[in-house]
């Protein structure tokens, strides 16, 4: 069961996927711009997008393992107020949803059977996340090239 959630959790961000880009597939290319720009007031763009997605990797990670409340690598919680927008900034947030990924990964490789057997939900929960979140990146690639 662990493997074939890990391989789920590798579908949902890491790997070609039979139902189309993943979330890193998503993300390939897209420009600190392209990921600033914002369909409609009030709407989220790619780079907050890929904050969530990194914060939500930490948040299952944190309750698989037991480990208390820590810090993520920014301050608050689900939607965070970006950086000074500048392509380093943006690689290094896409090198933290990178590591997040891999921290989970990790994670669930090390639990006992008995607790993944308690956590599938969780774990393919967030899989299934960077899926959604995947087509959003998509869709919002599209509307940019419109512009």
């Amino acid at each position: 069961m662990r493997e074939l959630l890990i391989d789920g959790l590798d579908e949902g961000y890491l790997r070609k996927a039979w139902h189309g880009p993943t979330l890193r597939g998503a993300l390939r290319g897209v420009t600190a711009d392209q990921a600033l720009l914002r369909p409609a007031q009030n709407r989220h763009n790619i780079w907050e997008l890929t904050l969530h997605c990194a914060y939500w990797k930490y948040v299952v990670r944190r309750r698989l393992s037991g480990e208390r409340r820590g810090a993520f690598a920014r301050s608050g919680s689900n939607w965070f107020a970006l950086p000074e927008p500048t392509p380093r900034a943006w690689r290094a947030d896409l090198q933290l949803l990178a590591d997040e990924h891999r921290a989970l990964r990790e994670t669930v490789a090390s639990l006992s059977e008995a607790r993944v057997k308690r956590a599938v939900r969780l774990i393919r929960g967030v899989a299934y996340h960077d899926v959604y979140h995947a087509g959003q990146v998509q869709l919002l690639k599209k509307l940019a090239v419109g512009r």
